[in-house]
């Protein structure tokens, strides 16, 4: 008889590849997929505790189970992911979800298959959060399900220590991966057909700082000359870290998408300061100042913070005065999440979730005007564009263009995997329509 899994999962694009990498594991102990928990045999949360909504939002969900659990006693529930590396938190869980069977964090996803198959010959809820022991994961076999994108680990952990920030705390610190094993990973995506490869780290452009061989402009010319038909991405860069080097790299290859995602938090160099970024506004400018001297058509992306502690009006105009300089791409906008165990968290002058809500409110709609004018550009002109999937609802194929635009278009046959040629006809928002060519 088939047996089933689902997967929760919650957060970034690192989350995202990491349940592929439990999918692959639970696959290896003959489970197949399923698209609902009532029908799974075992479920598996991946959560994310970046900022509260999320850690809520896997909180709603587990305790949505309950009354699954009670009916379907054999079923297996597991939590695993950055909210039970968090002090504490795994007791937390278990109090609240006695019927949650295994609870494990984010530095033993690898001995998962270890604990279903304990858990399979015992009652007792078994709860496991390791330290990390500085080692580097290697020969994970991932169940990928982004076809055809390809997410690829270069580094795990972070050595940063933004003060609003819990990364560091339950991933670890900061480690790369050997150049060459990256290198080999890639080489046999393309060879399997993927046709976008992302690599992935807390801050890529870090990489070569603690334990690789090659500094990372060099690991992105190297993976970007692997033979085939593929485009190449990278996130998230760190502005301290992005370099001269790193920009002539990506303008010398045009396997690599003139996109870079470049975090800059906040336009106020006394909030910077105080979230431990180190860079001010000024060398933030500098460094998109030598993006575009090397990448002048290059789609700049942004995440931005408003409401941090002790943020005055006047801060919070410098961060619209440095979006308006930069005039990005488009951008992720977040409201001040406070996390316990960071040092924000302690910091005395927290804002008014009134005053947060009318800023966000504010830095959202100077942004849209932004991305509006960005997409506004495409419209008459003729974009390639990588097919991703079908949207059922639209009635038409969906993809990016390298400067990350979602592209829909209508096709005559399957054109999942492949590179089209599509006429944009209109701009709605940061998406665009057209039709192939």
């Amino acid at each position: 008889m088939d047996k089933f899994y689902h997967i929760v999962t919650y957060g970034c694009q690192m989350n995202v590849h990491e349940s592929e990498k439990i999918a692959g594991i639970l696959s290896e102990l003959g489970y197949k997929s399923c698209p609902c928990m009532e029908d799974a045999d075992i479920v598996v949360f991946n959560t994310c505790c970046i900022r509260e909504n999320a850690e809520n939002h896997a909180y709603g969900n587990i305790g949505m189970l309950k009354k699954l659990k009670a009916k379907k006693r054999d079923m297996i529930i597991a939590v695993g992911g950055c909210l039970t590396q968090q002090i504490k938190k795994a007791d937390d869980l278990h109090e609240k979800f006695p019927y949650v069977d295994i609870i494990f964090g984010t530095h033993n996803l690898n001995k998962l298959k270890d604990y279903i198959e304990e858990k399979r010959k015992r009652k007792k809820v078994l709860i496991e959060i390791e330290e990390c022991d500085g080692t580097v994961s290697e020969g994970d076999k991932p169940f990928r399900t982004s076809y055809p994108n390809a997410w690829v680990n270069i580094t795990y952990g972070c050595n940063n220590f933004c003060s609003y920030c819990i990364v560091p705390y339950v991933r670890g610190r900061e480690r790369s991966r050997k150049s060459e094993n990256i290198i080999k990973e890639v080489r046999s995506l393309v060879a399997e057909g993927y046709k976008e490869i992302t690599l992935l780290g807390q801050n890529v452009n870090s990489y070569g700082n603690y334990g690789a061989d090659i500094p990372f402009y060099e690991l992105l010319d190297k993976v970007a000359k692997i033979e085939g038909d593929f485009r190449l991405r990278f996130m998230t860069s760190h502005p301290k870290d992005f370099s001269e080097e790193l920009a002539k790299v990506i303008a010398s290859n045009r396997k690599i998408c003139h996109c870079v995602h470049l975090p800059v938090q906040s336009g106020s160099d006394s909030v910077l300061a105080a979230m431990n970024r180190r860079y001010t506004s000024s060398d933030y400018l500098k460094k998109v100042d030598i993006l575009r001297k090397y990448v002048p058509d290059c789609a700049i992306t942004t995440d931005i913070i408003v409401g941090f502690p002790g943020e005055t009006e006047l801060d919070f105009n410098d961060t619209l005065e440095l979006v308006k300089k930069v005039d990005f791409a488009s951008a992720f906008t977040f409201v001040y999440s406070r996390r316990d165990g960071t040092v924000a968290a302690k910091m005395e002058n927290q804002i008014p979730e009134e005053i947060c809500k009318r800023r966000i409110m504010e830095l959202v709609e100077l942004v849209n005007q932004q991305t509006r004018k960005h997409s506004a550009k495409f419209v008459g002109q003729t974009v390639n564009v990588l097919c991703e999937d079908y949207d059922g609802k639209r009635g038409m194929y969906q993809g990016r263009n390298e400067y990350g635009r979602m592209v829909y278009f209508k096709g005559e046959c399957d054109l999942t995997g492949q590179f089209v040629n599509v006429r944009v006809e209109e701009a709605n928002g940061i998406a665009l329509i057209g039709k192939t060519v």
